[in-house]
Formats: structure tokens, sequence, C-alpha cells
């Protein structure tokens, strides 16, 4: 009598999971090169802006690494923060306007180390409305920075106070 070899069927199902996995994985990479080649990958963050804007201090020496002009209040552009922020690691803000023309958002925390804390690219696909999440060490002023096309810088801000820091204190 002839007998077969026995199979596990769960050596089996791990081969197949196997095969799934790095069928996958090709085609993810497949997608990435085609996407990279496309130029529809995003760039890193620290490429696309001087390294001295993520280093200043202040608004003025910000707007100078950025080749901005002097900020002026307004009220077209809204900042989003609550008043007070409970756990300053993680409080949550936000920045965007109405205005046509806007190239760029910024938000800005007056009393942190390094006064940018994000920026956000606009075109005309992109509507000019963003969220996110900071930390602040201290209570402090949160702003909202449209960088327009024209060349105008328009702002709005408010304080927000922190009752248990975010930035190691």
């Amino acid at each position: 009598m002839h007998t077969l070899p026995q199979t596990n069927p769960m050596d089996h199902a791990k081969e197949t999971s196997m095969l799934n996995r790095r069928t996958a994985l090709a085609r993810s990479a497949q997608v990435a090169l085609m996407l990279g080649g496309l130029g529809l990958l995003p760039r890193a963050a620290l490429a696309a802006y001087p390294t001295a804007a993520f280093e200043a201090k202040t608004m003025a020496e910000l707007m100078k690494a950025l080749g901005a002009g002097t900020p002026a209040e307004s009220k077209d552009v809204t900042v989003t923060a609550p008043d007070i922020a409970e756990n300053g690691a993680v409080v949550p803000v936000g920045a965007s306007t109405t205005l046509p023309g806007v190239k760029r958002l910024l938000l800005l925390v007056e009393k942190n180390p390094s006064v940018l804390s994000a920026i956000f690219d606009v075109n005309e696909f992109v509507e000019p409305s963003f969220t996110t999440r900071v930390k602040m060490g201290q209570s402090s002023n949160v702003l909202a920075v449209a960088l327009m096309a024209d060349g105008r810088v328009l702002y709005a801000q408010k304080e927000v106070k922190v009752t248990l820091g975010g930035c190691g204190g």
C-alpha cells in the first residue's frame, strides 16, 4: 500500500500568509515608486523650509527667516485653541482663513523655545483650515498667521492658560 506524506494544515496556512505578505509588500513598493516618480510623495518638512524658521525665538525672527513682511492683525484669520489647557503636552490648536490667495498658514506659540509649531502650504486645491496638537511649556499667546500671495502677513492670536506644562516642566 502506498501512502502520501502527511502535511500539516498549519504549514499550508503559514505559507499562504507569507505569500500574501510578500505580494502586498511588493505591490506597496511598486506604488511608492510610481508616486515618487510622479512627485506625489511628501517631502521632509525641514527640507522645504529654512532651518532658521524652526529655530526662530520670536515672530520677527521667523518672518525674517521666511522672507515675509511685517504681520498685521486681521479678523479674517482665525485661531482656535482652548482658554485653559490642563495638559500642556497636548494642546489642540487650529488656524484658518476664508481669504483667497493664502500661500501658507502657520501656528505659533509665543513663549515656546521655538515660536514656530506648524507650517502648512496652501494652494487652490487645499482648504486653508488646519488643526493639530502642540506642546506648550507655559501659558502663552497662540497665533495663527496667514502668508498671502500678495505679500501681506495677517494674524490672529489667543491666550491659552496652561495648568500643567508640556515641555519638560
